[in-house]
């Protein structure tokens, strides 16, 4: 029962906006595996969300959904502010979700993880915070975190008229939940949740490691 509760109160949001420079064209419609890599961000969070939203500007690229009936409700959301930008995209998907948690992922991360984001929403339902954030060495991961919708939309809201574009620039204000690596591994223990890919060298070292040096546990 505990699951379906979850389900129903949670958004995914794949964010596949971004400019993908380094990448040379859109990140979410390059192959990956024989589909586009938008579709491993799919296939692995549906099962856990209530609704799920894709956030893009190019929604017309978007028709071979259609082949697959079993995400027939996903939502496709244009960006709300004219420039690109980690922190608009930000306030795109907390605008676009009807739930009251949004879990936000980027379409180039490669095993992004259901167990992880159902764990972070978990936390922010029994702590009361406004961010279930996981946190290492390098700094956060705010594209594989669990945002309280209305809280965090205000904060996203006041961010935006600052110069601090960063994503995670108005953390400081909100009430965080850290997920330190210990948390993230009790959550997850397969690992590779954040490994991302930006550039065509990237995406097929990373195709060559899945087929070829047992990595298929973590594909699905």
């Amino acid at each position: 029962m505990r699951d379906i509760i979850r389900r129903e109160e949670l958004t995914v949001v794949v964010q596949a906006g971004g400019e993908s420079r380094r990448m040379g064209t859109s990140k979410a419609f390059v192959e990956f595996l024989g589909e586009p890599l938008v579709m491993r961000s799919i296939r692995r969070l549906e099962p856990i969300a209530g609704e799920m939203v894709i956030t893009t500007n190019e929604p017309e690229r978007f028709g071979f959904l259609s082949a697959y009936e079993e995400y027939a409700g996903i939502r496709l959301c244009t960006d709300l502010l004219d420039t690109r930008g980690a922190l608009g995209g930000m306030l795109t998907a907390l605008t676009s979700a009807r739930r009251p948690f949004v879990a936000l992922v980027a379409c180039d991360m490669v095993f992004p993880s259901a167990p992880l984001f159902l764990a972070e929403l978990d936390a922010l339902a029994e702590s009361g915070c406004d961010v279930a954030v996981p946190t290492n060495e390098h700094g956060f991961e705010p594209f594989h975190a669990v945002y309280r919708r209305d809280t965090c939309l205000e904060y996203v809201g006041e961010a935006l008229k600052s110069e601090d574009a960063r994503a995670y620039g108005w953390y400081n204000e909100a009430k965080l939940y850290p997920f330190m690596q210990k948390k993230v591994y009790e959550a997850d223990p397969r690992g590779g949740c954040f490994i991302n890919v930006n550039t065509p060298q990237e995406l097929a070292e990373m195709e060559t490691r899945i087929r070829n040096e047992g990595m298929s546990h973590r594909d699905g």
